[in-house]
């Protein structure tokens, strides 16, 4: 494998827009090792040049990895398809430098462009792209912590998540994840490849990425989300107070009637109300809520925290049934969503 200087000095000289330089992974003019290195660290594609011959082609990769996603730059010279089928493993948010990028994500075509348009790829869909002397920057976040996360906010156990791919990054939303996306390579340049993001940092980073994903953007699971976190203009007033009543007192014993008093209708009535808007019961809900702030903790606490004291603060006194209400929402037990948080691969705290 050629250093980064030489592979891209060698095919055309040093983009002056480059980024993480030093978190090189690849740096090569050989289509052949470009598709090989690049898709162990990503996922296996094939590679080829749109013409006869790969005329000019250099491909250059840098990655700044942290836990449960990385910012990534990607270069490649000259006209590549590029055919990851589904990519599986995680979601990719592709913000263009430079050049321009066509992609076909199931149904979808996205004509990407700096300052215009970036795609976010899900990794159930397959996707065929053509880069023509394109550069992006990319993130790319682990699919089980965005699954996870969706699974928290919409009520909902854990299951596929489709974005919608095109994002206008000239203004709201789509401006502020680009900008998210600049800042984090940034924040990687500073620090340098001998030094790790703090934890808690790490964790601010998971938890605004995963805000501007999961509730900026739209998705299969969006609708859901606005209705489990009461944001639905079609839910009721009253129902949107009990279930701030609920979030309020989670460490607490549910009492239907202090519920109720707090939501200003009756029990029968709110029992019913939780049924049609939500679809679930109050005490469902109430478990929903405790879960969904269990993972997230389970996500951010220090390495030294003990899961069964974080569960026991929530109001969980049976760890066992605790576990297996967890596992049934998130697909995992506990001490594996703590383990891929600590990066650790040894046994935990109980």
């Amino acid at each position: 494998m050629l250093s980064a200087e030489a592979g891209v000095d060698r095919a055309k000289g040093r983009s002056a827009g480059e980024r993480l330089v030093r978190f090189g992974r690849v740096a090569t003019t050989a289509l052949d090792d470009a598709a090989e290195q690049i898709g162990r660290i990503f996922c296996p594609h094939r590679l080829a040049p749109r013409g006869r011959e790969a005329h000019g082609f250099y491909a250059v990769h840098n990655c700044a990895a942290f836990d449960g996603f990385s910012i990534n730059y990607v270069a490649y010279g000259g006209a590549v398809a590029i055919d990851p089928g589904c990519l599986d493993r995680f979601f990719l948010v592709q913000l263009p430098l430079s050049g321009a990028a066509l992609i076909h994500t199931g149904s979808r075509e996205v004509a990407s462009r700096p300052s215009v348009t970036a795609s976010l790829l899900s990794p159930t869909v397959p996707t065929h792209m053509v880069w023509d002397d394109c550069a992006q920057l990319i993130l790319l976040v682990d699919r089980r912590l965005v699954e996870q996360r969706a699974a928290a906010l919409s009520g909902k156990p854990v299951q596929p998540v489709a974005f919608d791919p095109v994002i206008d990054v000239s203004d709201g939303s789509g401006s502020m994840l680009a900008a998210r996306m600049q800042a984090l390579a940034a924040l990687a340049e500073r620090i340098g490849p001998g030094r790790s993001l703090p934890a808690v940092a790490a964790a601010d980073w998971r938890e605004a990425l995963l805000e501007l994903l999961l509730v900026h953007r739209s998705h299969d699971l969006s609708d859901a989300i606005r209705k489990f976190s009461g944001t639905s203009e079609a839910l009721p007033h009253a129902l949107r107070k009990a279930r701030e009543f609920l979030h309020a007192h989670v460490t607490e014993p549910l009492d239907l009637a202090r519920v109720a008093d707090a939501a200003g209708i009756g029990i029968r009535a709110l029992q019913c109300g939780f049924r049609r808007h939500f679809g679930n019961s109050i005490s469902e809900m109430l478990l929903g809520i405790r879960l969904s702030q269990l993972n997230a903790q389970l996500m951010n606490a220090p390495p030294e925290a003990h899961i069964i004291d974080l569960a026991f603060d929530l109001g969980f006194t049976h760890l066992g049934r605790t576990a297996g209400a967890y596992r049934q929402k998130f697909g995992e037990a506990p001490s594996a969503t703590r383990r891929r948080a600590c990066g650790a691969s040894g046994p935990l705290p109980s």
